[in-house]
């Protein structure tokens, strides 16, 4: 198995160095937050510098406004090392990548688990088990990298999910960033009901607002990362709330708003209890691509690699 460097250490990163750890893989990191832990190099340098001996796989994992600079250093570094990434919006790493390596061989990734917690102590090799793991499957998306990066996800007990990354920046901004801006909303409106509403707080609020636990910094670079498909959905989120304050204001009712909403959840329940059929894929078909977006983009995720087959379940 190919080495793994690990460039950023907080809950995802540190977590993705475990849980390759976990599998036998060779893996080393660095951070900018110092790590007690053999496995971490004294620098970003250092560790780069490693990675190009041993032709590593780079992952990077440290925040948007980060990226920039760590692709600068991989450029003086590591240019020739496979690279990937965990940072939750694609579209602007990949803009980056291009402008600081444009012949890097790059596979664009990211793990959808987490918690409200952060940091280096908050991550665990058991993060990514059962989650689903985006890896970008673009046109020109380097198969070598596409591999290394599949090849990871898998050993970090996640599940893969090929599509482009115009289309996860879309999803995510609904059931990831618009999550966080209606948890800040609701967060803050309960506050503003005062020391009573908040003894008060149960289930349904302390659910609804887990990640505003989350540290306000990490939260604006994903939101303010994804702008554009952020006000798409924010957009959307407001016409539902409106039609349901409508509703509430001239007949009292809210039914069709809290249908709409069951039956949403519902859907969500109904595709992870569906049972699957096994698809196999020909990664040498100079269609693959193709195929593994459609399994994506029908809910479906990549289980293992065989060789030069993809192993897809597809819901039943």
């Amino acid at each position: 198995m190919r080495p793994v460097c690990v460039v950023g250490l907080g809950l995802i990163g540190g977590s993705v160095l475990r849980a390759a750890a976990r599998a036998g893989r060779d893996v080393f990191g660095a951070s900018d937050v110092a790590v007690a832990d053999p496995r971490v190099e004294e620098t970003v340098a250092a560790a780069l510098e490693r990675a190009a001996r041993e032709d590593a796989l780079v992952v990077i994992a440290v925040p948007l406004p980060a990226v920039d600079e760590v692709l600068r250093l991989v450029a003086t570094h590591a240019p020739s090392c496979l690279l990937t990434d965990v940072v939750s919006v694609k579209e602007p790493v990949a803009e980056a990548v291009a402008r600081r390596l444009p012949d890097a061989r790059y596979a664009g990734g990211h793990p959808m688990a987490g918690r409200s917690a952060s940091g280096w102590d908050a991550g665990s090799a058991d993060l990514f088990d059962g989650a689903a793991w985006v890896v970008a499957t673009e046109e020109d998306t380097s198969p070598e990298a596409w591999r290394e990066a599949v090849s990871l996800a898998l050993d970090c007990g996640a599940q893969v999910v090929p599509t482009t990354m115009r289309e996860h920046d879309a999803a995510v901004a609904r059931i990831s960033h618009l999550p966080h801006v209606l948890s800040a909303v609701l967060a803050a409106t309960g506050a503003e009901g005062g020391s009573l509403a908040l003894s008060l707080a149960a289930g349904s609020f302390t659910d609804g607002t887990r990640v505003m636990g989350t540290r306000p910094e990490l939260v604006l670079a994903m939101c303010e990362g994804n702008r554009a498909a952020l006000l798409d959905a924010v957009d959307e989120a407001l016409g539902r709330l409106g039609a349901a304050r409508g509703s509430l204001a001239s007949t009292g009712g809210l039914a069709a708003t809290i249908r709409a909403g069951h039956e949403g959840r519902q859907a969500l329940e109904d595709l992870r209890t569906a049972g699957s059929e096994e698809i196999p894929i020909d990664l040498t078909d100079p269609e693959a691509f193709e195929t593994l977006r459609d399994l994506g983009t029908a809910g479906g995720r990549v289980l293992r690699l065989d060789g030069d087959t993809a192993v897809g379940a597809l819901p039943a």
